[in-house]
């Protein structure tokens, strides 16, 4: 998802709270700490009981996580009622000379006049949400229900959708499961691709876009607004010659010299660029010409340090004699931090 995210785009990962701390980390790793968000709470309390040992657990978590700073984001808004403008505003609502309800409010940015605000406009102009989402789930009765287990409401989707993309965008679902994403995305005048590997699934599409009047009955390739509903059984063929979409998370090779064996300098030299590539371990430069790299020890000799290849980094020649016998790569790379010569 990562590799095929455009710079505007953002990801929504559902979770559990048994699970959420775990792929957060795992989050955090492949799209940044920067990159992160809010940890939405889906709150769907209902049927609430006396338990014996714990909480009733009514929730679920949502990690929200931006490509890049250029990510859309319009802040989703739902209505005021007549009685939280009275409580925030602490004031009395009074009548204008057409009869409407009005109420004095803050000028804005640089007025420093209050002004009449009829109580109508205020309600249908919302109030922005936080990150805790009070949705219920879906009822059995529901006209929208499917019968699908893992089944989520329309109404959370299509916050998710409205939040982070423009009509005419693409959305995508990797596990679309019943199609609920594919039908809010359609409401709401977005492209979508959804993926699953339930036989059933493209029929399911094809169903509640039906039951939406989003699509004609009788007609399996379902006419939208942006064309024809296509359908798949192979993955399309990749664009990007195979490239890992973070190659920073590849897995890194551990070795273990055989008994009365070891590796040259040359061949460790060659290792680590295998592995690393032409790029310094301490400040994250990379490099056109391996010769600006030099060998060293990631634990100094002078504190232990072997000269096994676990043990072995390559660094640029300033990183190098900051580091000398003293820092580990680790204490180096929080010396580079703390004087700016980390690469941006």
């Amino acid at each position: 998802m990562r590799r095929v995210l455009k710079p505007t785009g953002s990801i929504y990962l559902h979770c559990d709270p048994t699970a959420s701390h775990y792929l957060k980390e795992l989050m955090d790793s492949v799209f940044g700490r920067g990159n992160f968000r809010n940890e939405i709470v889906w709150d769907y309390s209902f049927r609430l009981m006396d338990l014996p040992s714990f909480f009733n657990r009514k929730h679920d978590l949502i990690l929200f996580y931006a490509k890049t700073d250029a990510a859309i984001f319009s802040m989703p808004k739902t209505p005021w009622t007549r009685d939280e403008i009275i409580k925030t505003r602490k004031q009395k609502i009074h009548l204008d000379d057409e009869g409407y309800e009005v109420i004095w409010m803050p000028g804005g940015r640089g007025h420093s006049k209050n002004k009449l605000r009829r109580l109508d406009d205020i309600i249908d102009e919302g109030k922005a949400i936080s990150d805790v989402w009070q949705i219920p789930v879906i009822s059995s009765s529901a006209k929208e229900r499917t019968g699908y287990p893992t089944q989520k409401p329309l109404p959370l989707y299509e916050r998710i959708i409205r939040a982070s993309s423009n009509p005419g965008d693409i959305v995508l679902d990797p596990f679309s499961g019943c199609a609920t994403t594919c039908v809010a995305a359609e409401r709401l005048g977005r492209q979508w691709v959804g993926m699953d590997i339930w036989d059933k699934a493209h029929e399911t599409v094809i169903q509640r876009l039906q039951k939406e009047g989003l699509a004609a009955d009788g007609d399996s390739a379902g006419m939208l607004p942006f064309g024809e509903i296509h359908y798949a059984t192979e993955p399309p063929a990749r664009t990007d010659d195979g490239e890992e979409a973070a190659p920073f998370l590849r897995v890194k090779e551990r070795i273990r010299e055989p008994e009365g064996q070891k590796m040259s300098r040359a061949e460790m030299y060659d290792f680590l660029l295998t592995q690393h590539g032409m790029k310094c371990q301490g400040c994250d430069r990379v490099f056109d010409d391996p010769r600006y790299l030099e060998l060293d020890h990631n634990t100094p000799r002078s504190d232990g340090g072997l000269n096994h290849i676990s043990n072995r980094i390559l660094l640029c020649s300033p990183c190098n004699r900051a580091k000398s016998n003293t820092y580990t790569l680790s204490g180096l790379r929080r010396l580079n931090r703390k004087q700016g010569r980390m690469a941006r």
